[in-house]
């Protein structure tokens, strides 16, 4: 079969089908945070790329689907910046500021980019409009986004694997898009980190480096939610840790003294929380001004979720905020994706300094995977010398990724599911250096790390029984 034609003929089909499969469809959860809006015109950048391997003389047209507008635009800056991040890196040159909705074109080397965005408002029905039309009038030769979960799990479901258009999948955290066999497959390549990868690393430090035993297991009530309880349950179960208790709650759920309460009574050691800024803030709020015998585990949120943190802790705990109160308070350590100060290598110096210079703030917890997933395409474009989408998913397929912000090779894409892995860091919440106020409008950062887990150690391995997906 000629997969070339296939793609054509469905792309034909899916102006019409599409929008049939948008009526009386909601929107899952995302992963959310809040932030100001971007907006851009076209822009054309032209860049040299020092890649040494073989390079096409070509174009590639890459649907961005980011929420670029509304209280959540952090999260899709994030992913829009680490994009054009990764791509400038690749030609040793400063990544654009002036990128928004519209068409940018980025010309590295002799390929040239055209990169056509589009909001998606972080909704699943925003989404696969914009992926429609994007697949079906704009004819692109991949997909690249969406910051929620529900987002991309429909664009795939109904636009991806109609299409046959390939999509790099990114922010979007939810374990279950590259390990449920409904959305997972040979057109879906996720080079950022997962829900999973949180919970296993977090679960492993927490059960090998503690003296914690029982835990008890919290997350909002939906996919992102259930994806960390899941997993943390899953890894610390299988290191020995009883789990005393699991409770799914609302999202902006309030009415914390009581559950925290019942953790007591149950006998936990350690709470994990599966939440995002919408939740998060009362938790803490509940568990700081309460008297609790046992820690509070969990990961790095993005620099929104952190300011609101901090604030809220210096209000229960005092000003000025210390690190002596903040470890006295029973908080952390957390784990992370990736956080700017987490990695000491040429490639992160590179990424931060040039990032914050166009940007104004340092690279966040999205960054590195939606970099590392442009360096990756770029990468397959010129190993394989081609801007065919077919080739490129070929190349991607089990690959190294050589420039990453964890280091040189620090991703590599898993071939049972095209999920990357990468390493994770744990680190405690401490006040932010004054090196980083300007540009990290927060009250607490990471501190130091406190331990390296492996990437075969945090993902789903293939052989789990939360492993749905085989390709």
């Amino acid at each position: 079969m000629n997969r070339t034609v296939t793609r054509r003929r469905a792309i034909r089909s899916l102006g019409a089908a599409g929008v049939v499969a948008l009526a009386g469809c909601t929107g899952d959860g995302g992963d959310g945070d809040t932030a100001a809006s971007g907006d851009g015109g076209d822009t054309e950048t032209n860049m040299q790329d020092t890649s040494t391997t073989q390079s096409s003389s070509d174009s590639l047209t890459i649907g961005v689907l980011q929420p670029l507008s509304g209280d959540l635009a952090y999260y899709g800056q994030q992913g829009l910046w680490g994009l054009l991040s990764g791509l400038s890196y690749k030609a040793d040159a400063d990544p654009p500021t002036d990128v928004g909705t519209g068409t940018t074109t980025l010309s590295v080397g002799d390929v040239e980019y055209e990169l056509i965005v589009r909001d998606t408002e972080f909704t699943a029905d925003g989404a696969q409009s914009a992926a429609t039309d994007l697949v079906s009038n704009e004819g692109v030769d991949m997909l690249f986004g969406c910051s929620s979960s529900g987002a991309a799990s429909r664009v795939i479901t109904n636009v991806v694997k109609a299409s046959s258009v390939p999509m790099m999948v990114g922010p979007a955290a939810s374990a279950g898009i590259t390990s449920e066999s409904e959305t997972c497959g040979d057109l879906v390549y996720r080079a950022s980190e997962n829900t999973a990868m949180d919970a296993r690393s977090g679960g492993r430090y927490v059960a090998t480096e503690t003296d914690v035993s029982r835990v008890y297991l919290f997350g909002a009530d939906y996919s992102f939610g259930r994806a960390v309880v899941n997993n943390y349950r899953s890894v610390l179960e299988s290191e020995g840790i009883e789990i005393v208790g699991e409770r799914f709650v609302n999202q902006g759920y309030s009415e914390w003294d009581g559950l925290l309460e019942n953790a007591e009574d149950a006998g936990a050691e350690g709470i994990v929380g599966g939440f995002t800024v919408a939740t998060l803030p009362n938790l803490f709020s509940a568990f700081l001004s309460g008297e609790y015998s046992y820690r509070a585990f969990g990961g790095f949120a993005t620099r929104i979720t952190n300011a609101v943190v901090g604030q809220t802790m210096q209000r229960v705990l005092g000003d000025p905020l210390t690190e002596e109160k903040i470890e006295g308070a029973g908080l952390g350590p957390f784990t992370t994706r990736y956080h700017w100060n987490q990695y000491d290598n040429p490639i992160n110096d590179a990424f931060v300094e040039s990032y914050t210079n166009a940007y104004g703030v340092v690279p966040d917890l999205f960054t590195a995977g939606t970099f590392t997933g442009a360096s990756a395409i770029h990468q397959a474009v010129t190993e394989g010398g081609s801007t065919d989408p077919d080739d490129i998913t070929g190349a991607l397929k089990g690959m190294t990724v050589t420039d990453t912000p964890k280091g040189e090779n620090g991703y590599t894409f898993q071939e049972y599911n095209n999920q990357a892995r990468s390493e994770m860091t744990v680190a405690n919440p401490v006040p932010t250096q004054d090196q980083w106020a300007d540009s990290w409008d927060s009250l607490i950062q990471p501190g130091d790390p406190l331990a390296r887990i492996s990437g075969d150690q945090v993902t789903i391995p293939a052989d789990s029984d939360d492993m749905n997906c085989s390709l």
